[in-house]
């Protein structure tokens, strides 16, 4: 599965995207966002005081979620 992210360059392809931008990505809240982070569901890293979200980790969370959905049949 492909992410599509938030454009920012034409050369660069994020690799970590700020919790806003996770935000967008997912179309979730904040506070559901650092819930899923607190819960392992999500992971973060943290570079300086900025808490950062690998786009791999949107990816496996996304695929989480497909994995839980096809469980419930």
């Amino acid at each position: 599965m492909t992410l599509a992210v938030p454009e920012r360059s034409a050369t660069a392809t994020p690799v970590l995207l700020k919790v806003p931008e996770a935000m967008r990505v997912l179309s979730l809240s904040r506070t559901v966002i650092y819930d899923l982070i607190r819960a392992g569901r999500l992971r973060a890293v943290n570079e300086g005081r900025a808490r950062l979200i690998p786009v791999s980790a949107i990816n496996e969370y996304v695929a989480l979620l497909e994995r839980e959905a096809g469980a419930g049949k």
